[in-house]
């Protein structure tokens, strides 16, 4: 399974993700869901660059021509409610793609302990398309893992593109034990070493969620 992992070489996405991070400019909500959107688009554009291309014959004012068009079926997935900033940076690379919705949620036992529940699927049909899973935020990797589970249940992707902002190294070894290694790809912006007895990135940014779209009760 390859990891493509952004902050190993520096970008516009390090100061991107230097803004998502920084308390000093997480108060601005829009600037927040607007990063996000920004590294979503960076990222579709590279995804891009792995998918498989046809020739197809166009006529231009002045001549015809063979072009390269994509040739894959496209799905861009998401799981509420992070995940919806981040989705539409896909959506407006990959503007034909079908979509998918996934609602996934941790119900807290005791403090520091949670159960994760999938509670709404949208999808169409998956056997045999390119389905890319966008969630801002990989900490355990059991929430990515259920969504993913959840998919199947609509068909066999050919291949599945998984990407977040920030993961832990713990997610990234959970994934790489759960997901098909040879028909799974990994982008993130940053990977973090740890994650707290709150199951919270370290250092991470905080609650992506809430920072988008204010704290919820």
């Amino acid at each position: 399974m390859e990891v493509i992992n952004f902050a190993d070489t520096p970008s516009l996405v390090s100061q991107y993700m230097t803004e998502l991070r920084d308390v000093n400019v997480q108060g601005d909500m829009m600037r927040f869901r607007r990063n996000l959107h920004r590294i979503g688009e960076i990222m579709a554009y590279e995804i891009s660059k792995r998918m498989v291309y046809a020739k197809k014959e166009i006529t231009t004012p002045l001549a015809s021509m063979k072009a390269d068009v994509l040739d894959e079926d496209v799905v861009l997935a998401t799981i509420f409610r992070a995940g919806i900033p981040f989705h539409q940076g896909f959506l407006e690379y990959f503007d034909k793609a079908q979509n998918a919705f996934v609602s996934a949620y941790r119900k807290y036992r005791e403090k520091e302990n949670f159960d994760v529940f999938i509670e709404y699927i949208a999808s169409p049909r998956l056997d045999g398309k390119t389905v890319i899973i966008a969630d801002p935020m990989l900490a355990t990797g059991s929430s990515m893992e259920l969504a993913y589970r959840a998919l199947l249940t609509k068909g066999e992707p050919a291949h599945v593109h998984v990407a977040s902002i920030i993961a832990s190294q713990a997610a990234i070894d959970y994934v790489r034990s759960t997901f098909p290694a040879d028909k799974t790809t990994v982008w993130v912006g940053a990977i973090d070493p740890e994650i707290n007895s709150h199951s919270y990135i370290v250092p991470g940014l905080g609650d992506a969620g809430d920072l988008a779209y204010g704290v919820k009760e």
